[in-house]
């Protein structure tokens, strides 16, 4: 439905009637890029609500609930991320806490609508200095262009993408998880998110079976997010000698983080019992 005028709130819904809403003060801007939707909310308990082409991406307090999972543990189970890539994540939240990390020299984000950026910068500033800090180089353009023909190799690759359905869908697929594969170094790891664990759950299953055929190993978590049809679900990609059930605690020290808890990382594996026989009924591939 999106917006009500009757309602003041904005509701998301989802498959089968679910639905995620906000009690809405203002509507602060509603645009047309180039490639969506984009709507700006003011919300009555979560500050500024983000929404393209009708789906939620974030809310303002509460946006640390996807980008710490998204980012920390993949970070942390890395020996020594130095390059990062991000796809996607035009408001700045994801490359925010990728620099968090002292051992980062370089992350590259590649958004393909600079509307996103823009208004973000404008309105939301989730970034934090983020896109001024001297390690970041931020390209307006197609990720899926970008790492087919990536000239550079990176420790850790990050998929920011919407839902796993509709035009983001080529982000779920074995063609671009073959070139994602490709473009980190001996020993990398791929994340992403794949959407609701109960109302995508075919597409998580989708998207998993991909992975599965081109990855060393995949692994699969899922996080309680604000503003999404909780839990939501991640996969990891694995190449070479990586063990992603285990952090390096001693690089989380000063991280300040909210939400995901590197002590309690084991947690993260956690999934309804249907969905992971449903995961492990895959044979290896």
């Amino acid at each position: 439905m999106g917006f009500s005028d009757e309602e003041n709130a904005f509701i998301e819904w989802y498959p089968r009637g679910y639905g995620v809403g906000f009690k809405v003060k203002a509507r602060l801007l509603e645009i047309q890029t180039r490639y969506q939707r984009l709507e700006l909310y003011e919300t009555e308990g979560f500050g500024k609500l983000l929404v393209l082409d009708g789906t939620v991406q974030l809310v303002e307090r509460g946006e640390e609930s996807y980008h710490e999972p998204l980012v920390h543990p993949v970070m942390l189970a890395h020996p020594n991320p130095e390059r990062v890539l991000i796809i996607g994540g035009g408001d700045g939240g994801t490359l925010r806490e990728v620099l968090k990390h002292g051992t980062v020299e370089k992350a590259v984000m590649v958004e393909i609508d600079d509307a996103v950026i823009d208004v973000s910068r404008r309105y939301l500033n989730i970034d934090r200095g983020a896109f001024e800090d001297p390690r970041a180089e931020v390209i307006v353009g197609d990720g899926v262009e970008y790492l087919r023909n990536a000239g550079e190799k990176f420790d850790v690759i990050i998929i920011d993408s919407t839902d796993p359905v509709g035009p983001a869908k080529m982000l779920f697929s074995e063609g671009f998880y073959r070139d994602v594969y490709n473009a980190l170094n001996g020993r990398g790891l791929m994340v992403t998110q794949a959407g609701s664990v109960y109302l995508f759950t075919d597409e998580l299953l989708g998207a998993y079976r991909e992975m599965s055929r081109v990855f060393d190993r995949v692994y699969y978590f899922s996080f309680p997010v604000i503003g999404y049809a909780s839990p939501w679900s991640f996969l990891v990609g694995v190449k070479g000698d990586v063990d992603f059930t285990r952090v390096d605690l001693s690089r989380a020290e000063g991280l300040e983080l909210k939400y995901y808890d590197p002590e309690r990382h084991e947690t993260l594996f956690q999934m309804p019992r249907y969905v992971r026989e449903l995961l492990e009924a895959f044979p290896s591939l």
